[in-house]
């Protein structure tokens, strides 16, 4: 396989220096261990041939590649391992063809099952000449049902054979014989060989029975001998065991003790050692997909009888071990346990909804098909669960995990409704493949329930409308461009049918370099026909030129984001209206030489080309090209303006540009007054089909970093200034006030610019070392920044996601709205009693002043 990469050691010398030999991308290379230099090379991608193994028996100066060309005949190269000349290349065909992998069972002999996955083939390849072997499967498993397969091993001369019913190991012994040394009907994973002493070889072998695993480490050459043989107490929410790797060390008695590395079905690692599980590690956060959030618990003020009792003891016993760590007589564990009540009691770490809305759970779903919630107090796993949905079966061959949408989110039954998400998933890497839809309380990480699909799933619309149980409407587009309604209730179609004319959507091929927009048009027929299915029609299309530019990135506002005004005060006492519109999209084009890396293009070969279209109607708002610029391309859209990221090939750097655009159609209500009264037309009904009188303004600045992520702050009600977060090349996420990017700013501003906030106009944008949102971290990896806007207007909350996962909240106007932590409350309390006492004390010395002058 042309996109796999083998490495084999060697105990070849060359020149007293040790070679490696590596494939990939289709080429066989020799290479030095001191200076990596490459001594030689052999080219096999011209060749049509699908390599499977690359082979260099021990001591032995011959190098074998073997594979498939086409699917029914086996080819043999025999190359001289000192110089990479060609020795020997023998064919052979086996009519039925081949299916799958080959496994390696000798230096000179492999396995492979024909296309049908009945018959196994032992294949020699002694002396240069090619042998085949045929064995029926029904001789080695009785009632095989199905194709089998083989599951690769590196045990010299093991191999396993799994069909639908059993698995079989399966020894190669003398010319081609076969003899079964164990089957079993469970789920298997074998480690590879480990050599403990020169002539022995060892391996592991996992089988999966119910709640537990059963771990069997076994020599080689002895498979009914046993070096080691435990059962460990396993999660069901991990899966199955993947992969399976061992090391040994000699225990005091001489005897050999085995470590066991395992990788599980959700990616985690756990370390097994003496039967227990000593430590694990949930590297299935290391590849996060989606994100979204939910809402704590309400805290609810009964408490039942059995609650206080609890946490009557509870009390009791923490305050014990907190005189015992005063007293210095706490050991190590009741140190341990103090810290862990301590954490639990924590304001931040509560399973509440506070009043700020600092405390949250982000719920992530990683590759492997896993649900987290993560409490944003501490990071801890709330739960994790494992979907069903996402379980391989016959139905769903390769479940592979796309987005998180928010299904109901309870206001008015908060107290009886449970939060749920919305995981959409498909059964294949191909947009045609059959969806999948589970449902999942954020609470508990209870799969509610799971839909598998008729259809396949393109595009997921998430609608603004919610029935009576505060389930969100979701529409989904199938690969016929049919769009289906969920939930399927009655409810929903009657609310959908309310709006049936207002729904409008778009999609991008970036192949084809089309921008089509969409409506709904009837209820479909044919097939597929059911009350919640709907025909669509093609609105408008916007075709970008093949030979002159492709698309390289499309964004548009988010649906949740909140506008406080429509109109922007400026200098002078003036008046500009933001264009505020849901369907705005940016999308950015490159000459196609241009798409390519940093460099690989002159800059009068490459430009990059900025539009602002309007997805209702196909109209192209704003056109703005950069000669000599090429991606890649970051952007962010938020609230009327766009700020996207690129590379400028004339002056070798990267650049920053901003577009913002007003609506000039309200320009003639400038007076601030009216603005403040309500005389203005600010809620005059808007139509897209009618053409908007736009104005935009831009400017382009020059950055130093090269971005991996691009976001923008949120807030509750979108009062507080704008920050952009922009993670960068070296795995830091960049605080960069708006303000820097925007397009008024002028080499010497006026004063009442400078009253404004205007700041004057310089050719790059500053990185001001206190502004990285990280600190000194790094978020190893970073691929997304995500923002959630907290209840308290200053704050907005920041998720960075990668191999590291990294959360904080931010302030961009700093905390206005609340005190800060090291305010004094007790001089607070001071001064008001001081003021009461002397509001007192001077309304007693009146009192008496006045007495004492009416006596007079």
């Amino acid at each position: 396989r042309t996109d796999c990469v083998y490495t084999v050691q060697t105990n070849l010398k060359f020149d007293k220096d040790n070679v490696l030999v590596v494939f990939s991308n289709g080429r066989l290379h020799a290479i030095s261990c001191i200076d990596g230099e490459v001594l030689w090379k052999k080219d096999f991608e011209a060749e049509s041939f699908e390599v499977q193994q690359v082979i260099q028996p021990p001591g032995s100066d011959l190098i074998y590649v073997v594979g498939f060309a086409a699917s029914y005949q086996f080819e043999m190269y025999q190359i001289n391992a000192k110089n990479g000349e060609l020795l020997k290349h023998e064919s052979a065909s086996f009519s039925s063809g081949f299916s799958g992998e080959v496994s390696l069972v000798s230096t000179e002999t492999v396995v492979a099952l024909d296309s049908t996955g009945s018959i196994f083939l032992t294949i020699s390849f002694q002396d240069g000449k090619i042998g085949f072997q045929q064995t029926p499967i029904s001789n080695l498993v009785e009632d095989s049902l199905g194709p089998a397969v083989i599951i690769p091993s590196s045990v010299s001369g093991i191999f396993a054979i799994k069909t639908d019913a059993v698995t079989v190991f399966i020894r190669v012994i003398g010319e081609g014989k076969l003899e079964v040394v164990e089957k079993t009907t469970h789920e298997i994973a074998v480690s590879d060989a480990l050599s403990i002493s020169e002539d022995q070889e060892a391996f592991a072998l996992i089988q999966h029975a119910s709640s537990e695993i059963h771990l069997t480490v076994k020599l080689a050459h002895d498979w009914d001998g046993n070096l080691l043989k435990e059962s460990i107490k396993m999660d069901r929410q991990r899966g199955l065991v993947h992969k399976v790797f061992i090391n040994n060390y000699i225990r005091t008695d001489r005897s050999y003790g085995f470590r066991v590395l395992i990788a599980m079905e959700d990616h985690s690692l756990l370390l097994l050692q003496q039967g227990e599980i000593v430590w694990s590690r949930e590297d299935g956060l290391a590849s996060i997909i989606d994100v979204t959030t939910s809402e704590l618990p309400v805290e609810r003020n009964g408490v039942s009888v059995a609650k206080v009792e609890h946490n009557l003891f509870e009390w009791l016993k923490g305050h014990m071990l907190k005189l015992k760590g005063t007293l210095m007589l706490a050991s190590p564990e009741d140190m341990a346990a103090i810290q862990s009540m301590r954490l639990k009691s924590s304001e931040k770490s509560k399973m509440t909804r506070d009043h700020n809305g600092f405390r949250k759970l982000l719920i992530v779903l990683t590759r492997a098909g896993k649900l987290f919630a993560l409490h944003t107090g501490d990071g801890r796993i709330v739960w994790s669960h494992l979907l069903r949905s996402l379980h391989k079966s016959e139905a769903c061959q390769s479940p592979i995990g796309l987005n998180l949408y928010q299904w109901q989110v309870p206001h008015h039954h908060a107290m009886d409704e449970n939060p749920s998400v919305l995981v959409v998933s498909r059964c294949g890497p191909s947009s045609d493949t059959p969806g999948v839809l589970s449902f999942v309380d954020t609470y508990t990480g209870k799969e509610l329930s799971s839909l598998s699909l008729d259809h396949a799933v393109v595009q997921v619309i998430p609608l603004p409308y919610t029935d009576s149980t505060e389930q969100r409407l979701h529409l989904l587009i199938n690969a016929d461009k049919h769009a289906h309604l969920y939930p399927k209730t009655s409810e929903a179609l009657s609310i959908f049918k309310r709006e049936f004319l207002n729904i409008y959507w778009y999609s991008v091929e970036d192949q084809n370099g089309i921008i089509k927009g969409h409506a709904l048009k009837c209820k479909c027929t044919g097939k597929v026909a059911d009350e919640f299915c709907f025909d669509t029609r093609d609105l408008w299309s916007v075709v970008f030129p093949s030979e002159s530019e492709k698309i390289v990135a499309t964004v548009t506002r988010k649906l949740n984001e909140v506008v406080h005004t429509q109109a922007k005060v400026v200098a002078d006492q003036d008046v500009m209206y933001k264009y505020i519109s849901r369907n705005l999209l940016f999308v950015a084009t490159v000459a196609p030489k241009g798409s390519g890396e940093i460099g690989s293009v002159t800059p009068e070969e490459s430009w990059l080309v900025a539009y602002l279209i309007d997805t209702v109607t196909g109209r192209i708002l704003h056109r703005v090209t950069h000669h000599g610029s090429q991606g890649p391309v970051h952007a962010v859209f938020s609230e009327n303006w766009v700020v996207y990221h690129y590379f400028n090939l004339r002056a070798h750097r990267y650049e920053m540009s901003v577009i913002e655009i007003y609506d000039q159609s309200r320009a003639d209500n400038k007076d601030v007054w009216k603005l403040v009264l309500g005389k203005h037309n600010l809620t005059s009904p808007i139509s897209l089909f009618s053409r908007p009188e736009v104005i935009t303004k831009s400017q382009s600045y020059f950055f130093t970093h090269s971005l991996k992520a691009i976001a923008v702050t949120s807030t509750a009600k979108g009062i507080t200034s704008k920050q952009l977060l922009l993670g960068t090349i070296g795995d830091q996420v960049l605080a960069l006030d708006k303000r820097f990017l925007d397009p008024r700013r002028t080499v010497n501003p006026t004063q009442a610019e400078k009253e404004e906030g205007i700041i004057p106009l310089t050719d790059s944008l500053p990185i001001i070392p206190q502004s990285y949102v990280t600190h000194a971290l790094r978020v190893e990896g970073l691929r997304g920044i995500i923002t959630v806007p907290a209840k308290l207007e200053s704050t907005t909350l920041v998720f960075a996601h990668g191999v590291d996962l990294f959360f904080t909240q931010l302030a961009p106007s700093r905390t206005y709205d609340s005190l800060t932590e090291d305010f004094s409350y007790a001089l607070l309390l001071i001064t008001i009693v001081a003021l009461v006492a002397a509001i007192f004390v001077t309304w007693r010395l009146s009192e008496r002043k006045e007495l004492q002058e009416k006596w007079r």
